[in-house]
């Protein structure tokens, strides 16, 4: 039988390390192409490097793409060529973090173990883990999750008989991205365009039925200004599904004890979801 509740984890900095889903990745150079080579391409090219780390997906054009489509998707480039939708790494990627992506399981330990294992620092590309917190949930990556041998892949979107969940947590201002979205000024910083980018993520899960909570850790560090975290708080409040007169969605925790009492309330909302279904 299916396990009742499987969890997927996204460890995030300046990029998502894809671990064992290193073969969906599309890795950039400077002055090469932003997407992947046409599949009839005469010479192959190697869509990983040693440290498995992905971050936005661009369209065509090189805009940040905010669909949860496979990575085996058949797209075309500018020239009408067939190509696979691979997640880009930036070749402007300095660290890759050492921790990986766990997809969905019920191996407790397992998700106990990467935790574990977690170490703060680095920057915070908000955006990029939305995006990756999409792509753990859409069956559109159920085959290239299958075919890592990391489980069998997101269920099918079904509001009356799955109940899909994504909590965001973030210690800081979302403050990097690599790619904007089409139609977004070139004024942008890093900052505005990762806000932005989780914000259109975001819309897009909630519009696939996917409840989002959000969770903003020791957002009143006096290390931020008032502006980033006015910030910080604004895109996790805008985040999260709205709120009904018995489920809260956006949470604030100022320390540990703080943190446990919220994935606690989390938790017991998720059981009314699974309850009302």
């Amino acid at each position: 039988n299916d396990p009742r509740i499987r969890v997927s984890i996204i460890p995030y900095a300046e990029a998502v390390n894809t671990g064992s889903l290193a073969d969906t990745v599309f890795v950039e150079t400077e002055m090469g192409p932003k997407v992947p080579p046409p599949i009839d391409a005469a010479v192959p090219v190697s869509a990983t490097v040693s440290d498995n780390c992905a971050t936005e997906r661009k369209d065509k054009d090189g805009y940040a793409d905010y669909s949860s489509v496979g990575p085996y998707t058949q797209r075309r480039d500018n020239q009408g060529k067939i190509y696979l939708a691979k997640v880009n790494r930036d070749y402007r990627v300095k660290v890759c973090p050492t921790a990986t992506l766990v997809p969905l399981t019920a191996d407790e330990d397992k998700l106990v173990t990467a935790i574990d294992h977690f170490q703060a620092g680095g920057v915070t590309a908000g955006g990029i883990a939305a995006q990756w917190g999409y792509y753990m949930l859409s069956p559109s990556w159920r085959t290239a999750i299958s075919s890592a041998r990391l489980g069998a892949g997101p269920a099918n979107f079904d509001r009356n008989r799955v109940a899909k969940i994504a909590i965001l947590m973030t210690d800081g201002q979302f403050n990097t991205a690599f790619a904007g979205g089409r139609g977004a000024s070139r004024s942008q910083d890093q900052g505005q365009r990762s806000r932005a980018n989780a914000e259109n993520i975001c819309d897009n899960m909630k519009r696939d039925g996917i409840e989002i909570f959000t969770i903003g850790f020791d957002l009143n560090d006096p290390a931020m200004t008032a502006t980033e975290r006015d910030q910080a708080k604004s895109v996790l409040k805008d985040c999260a599904t709205d709120d009904t007169s018995s489920l809260k969605h956006y949470y604030e925790a100022a320390n540990g004890a703080e943190l446990s009492h919220a994935f606690g309330e989390i938790s017991r909302n998720i059981e009314k979801l699974t309850i009302s279904r």
